[in-house]
């Protein structure tokens, strides 16, 4: 057995090196393929990053009654923080809520003025509450008004609702988009492999002849072939993530511009993992192309 299958891998080894052009031509297409799988891997952590980011943005503020007290308002707070949907419940105090907007509106003369005549604090106490999923608002809003009415003035999910229906909508587009995409490579891929395979195995069809009649068994048959097809993915899988590197390096100031996150930090940082996945998906995709592409010959 062992003999078998080292003679297996000796052969798949010499046809790798014999069908040059062919071997080119086969790793060249495998190249990009994968580099449009790396393509999508990233553009699927990018959208994450930027809807993450749009997450971020999007909160709902509950206002409470002049007449509640502090320690009223940060028992809520603490209630409202212990429900599974939030993420993070900032407590803002009048006195602080002041000072931000004397700070927003710092150079604009007629608002100073308004708030000097002013003999008391016009703002409310609020709490900013971020929800782990933009789906959850309406759950948090509908707790808050069912539990607390009688101590909140207004809750903003109204007003947000648009931006948090607008969020929802982009987040099942791209995951729909990304899926649809991925089955669509998928299957471009394994069909283009498959027929450049099939052409490198169509060469030798007269050395599978003959070895069929000398009663070579399909798996040394099919064997040196597999065996190719895993040194194509290995071959490719290099060369792909080589020319990823500087694709990465060149778009990154573009991208960090855009999206205000370091690509190179997920990028090296996630670096082994994606080398896995394009091995994975290099080996796999020359395997299966290869053996399909090969069937029809054990007829011979």
């Amino acid at each position: 057995m062992l003999t078998t299958l080292a003679r297996i891998i000796k052969y798949g080894i010499q046809s790798f090196r014999r069908n040059v052009l062919t071997s080119i031509a086969t790793i060249i297409v495998m190249v990009l393929a994968l580099l449009v799988f790396q393509g999508l891997i990233m553009f699927n952590m990018l959208t994450k990053i930027a809807v993450q980011s749009l997450q971020d943005k999007i909160d709902i503020s509950v206002y409470f009654k002049t007449t509640v007290p502090e320690d009223k308002i940060l028992e809520i707070s603490r209630s409202i923080e212990s429900l599974e949907e939030v993420k993070t419940v900032t407590y803002v105090s009048r006195e602080k809520a002041l000072e931000l907007f004397e700070e927003k509106y710092k150079g604009n003369e007629t608002i100073s003025q308004a708030l000097d005549e002013l003999e008391t604090n016009p703002l409310l106490a609020s709490v900013n509450i971020k929800a782990r999923d933009p789906n959850e608002y309406g759950k948090i809003a509908e707790y808050i008004n069912g539990g607390f009415a009688e101590e909140v003035q207004k809750v903003s999910y109204t007003e947000s609702r648009v931006a948090i229906e607008r969020l929802n909508k982009i987040v099942d587009t791209a995951e729909k988009m990304g899926f649809a995409l991925t089955l669509f490579l998928a299957f471009t891929a394994i069909l283009v492999t498959f027929n450049t395979i099939q052409l490198a195995i169509y060469s030798n069809r007269e050395e599978i002849s003959i070895m069929r009649l000398v009663g070579a068994s399909n798996i040394f048959i099919r064997g040196p072939y597999v065996v190719e097809a895993v040194l194509f993915g290995i071959v490719a899988t290099f060369i792909s993530m080589a020319l990823m590197i500087p694709v990465i390096q060149m778009s990154a100031p573009y991208i960090t511009s855009f999206l205000n996150d370091n690509i190179e930090t997920h990028f090296y940082g996630n670096f082994f993992s994606f080398f896995f996945y394009q091995l994975l998906f290099g080996i796999g995709l020359g395997v299966i192309s290869g053996v399909i592409a090969i069937r029809r010959y054990l007829r011979v």
